[in-house]
This record gives structure tokens, sequence and C-alpha cells, in this order.
């Protein structure tokens, strides 16, 4: 690898909107993200699905279980 030519490599903290805070690594002095893996819904189990225009029962419908002849 050429010499000098590369980005400095610092611990930086981590800063979550919902108030969080961690360590790890990165060419930034700091971040400050909006969400993270203590706030997100898929992570904490509150995800949920929006059936908007009925989508999931016309889904359900065309390719539901259909009985065998």
């Amino acid at each position: 690898m050429r010499k000098k030519i590369h980005p400095a490599y610092h611990d930086v903290k981590v800063s979550c909107a919902c108030g969080n805070t961690f360590m790890t690594r990165s060419t930034k002095k700091e971040l400050k993200v909006e969400i993270c893996s203590n706030c997100h819904p898929f992570f904490t189990g509150k995800e949920k699905f929006l059936d908007t225009a009925g989508r999931i029962e016309k889904f359900k419908t065309k390719y539901g279980t259909k009985p065998t002849a």
C-alpha cells in the first residue's frame, strides 16, 4: 500500500436521536444518527405491517391455497 494516502481512522462516539450512544471506528470525528438498533421497529419487535388498499388480502385471494383437483 502507498503511504500517506489513507484517511485517519478514529474511535468515535455514535449518538442516536433516541439518546443511545455507542463506540465504533470511522474516518469522521463524530457521528449522529436518527435511528439505531435500540429504537428501530425491526429490532425492537414493534414492526407493523401497513395494509394499504387491502393488498395483503388481494395477494392471499390470488395466490392463497387452492383446492387440488
